[in-house]
């Protein structure tokens, strides 16, 4: 996903600082590409498209390529069956994933998982860098995932803004107002509440960022909210692509919704972010940088521990719609207030 490939790029990142005359290839899924696209720690982006699952010919013919190249190192960060076929054929000299009962006869060198974040970057990028920790030195590695827009991109950006006559004088935020998935969005109601709230403090304009075939559900919560906050929402102004979300967010004040990509993105933009976890996604992993004030995150489990017990909230995955219900705006108000004066 989106925010897999952003936080693995951290790898690129480290591997150039560390071998500044290496030449550095990644490896993603297509529509992962815009969000490392013109980072100049990466050689060359490798697609694994869609028909090489579909055609055994073309997967040969591409892991053909692969060993061809004759790769020194290679890191698997992703861990799945597509990547351990990728390591295996690859005949790099050093391979490097993370331990599970059968990796150790694919890679040369396995990284155990840590369960808890040592620092404030969280878990994914931690566990990322552990995969380098043999190739560092001991150098201090970079944490911090970032994305490259260009001059022009950032320009095209304020343009579409100004085009809609948008007002720079007042606070503009971007709203992940809806998740990848009905288990990891906000629900609709409850959503509509904090949009409400967040117009009534701060009068802000409203963009909101969704894809295409969730245009309706986008404007169910438009609908729901008061007049006011519908009047502030910019529903027209919606991003053609990644890289034109990109270029949108980072004119925003913040990004405010729903956990997902978009978060990991203008966290890569630098933008301050309010995140709403889902009821069954691990906080610890994917909070990366909160701090309290610039980048603040909410958990159902943070507030109702108890609903919980022992069991992880990804234990809780299947109760995910229920818990939702637990999940009332009453509990993120304060925090967010608190949060709006700061941003």
């Amino acid at each position: 996903m989106i925010g897999d490939v952003l936080a693995t790029s951290i790898i690129c990142n480290n591997l150039k600082m560390l071998y500044p005359d290496s030449r550095v290839d990644y490896l993603v899924y297509p529509f992962t590409r815009p969000v490392v696209e013109n980072n100049p720690n990466i050689d060359n982006l490798i697609l694994f498209k869609d028909e090489f699952r579909k055609s055994k010919k073309a997967l040969l013919k591409f892991l053909v390529a692969i060993r061809k190249t004759r790769y020194d190192i290679v890191i698997d960060a992703y861990g799945k069956l597509e990547s351990n076929i990728v390591v295996g054929v690859s005949g790099a000299k050093k391979k490097i994933g993370f331990y599970k009962s059968y990796t150790q006869f694919v890679y040369d060198e396995t990284v155990r998982e840590k369960s808890r974040p040592e620092t404030d970057a969280g878990l994914a990028i931690e566990n990322r860098l552990l995969l380098l920790k043999s190739l560092s030195g001991g150098q201090k590695l970079d944490n911090r995932p970032r994305i490259f827009l260009s001059d022009k991109e950032i320009a095209n950006g304020k343009n579409i803004l100004e085009s809609h006559n948008i007002d720079f004088s007042r606070k503009c935020y971007m709203i992940g107002v809806l998740g990848s998935g009905g288990n990891k969005t906000y629900p609709f109601p409850f959503m509509a509440r904090i949009l409400d709230e967040i117009v009534s403090q701060t009068n802000a304009t409203l963009l909101f960022n969704y894809m295409p075939i969730q245009e309706a559900q986008a404007r169910e919560i438009f609908n729901m909210c008061g007049p006011k906050t519908q009047e502030n929402i910019k529903f027209h102004i919606v991003p053609g692509s990644i890289r034109e979300f990109l270029s949108l967010t980072y004119h925003c004040d913040a990004l405010i919704g729903n956990e997902g990509g978009a978060v990991n993105m203008a966290k890569a933009l630098m933008k301050p972010t309010f995140t709403i976890f889902s009821t069954w996604i691990k906080k610890e992993a994917w909070n990366a940088f909160d701090d309290g004030l610039h980048n603040v995150s909410v958990h159902l489990k943070d507030f109702r521990p108890d609903l919980y017990g022992s069991k992880s909230a990804k234990q809780m995955k299947d109760r995910a719609m229920e818990l939702y219900g637990q999940f009332s705006p009453d509990l993120i108000l304060p925090e967010l207030h608190a949060y709006l004066d700061a941003n």
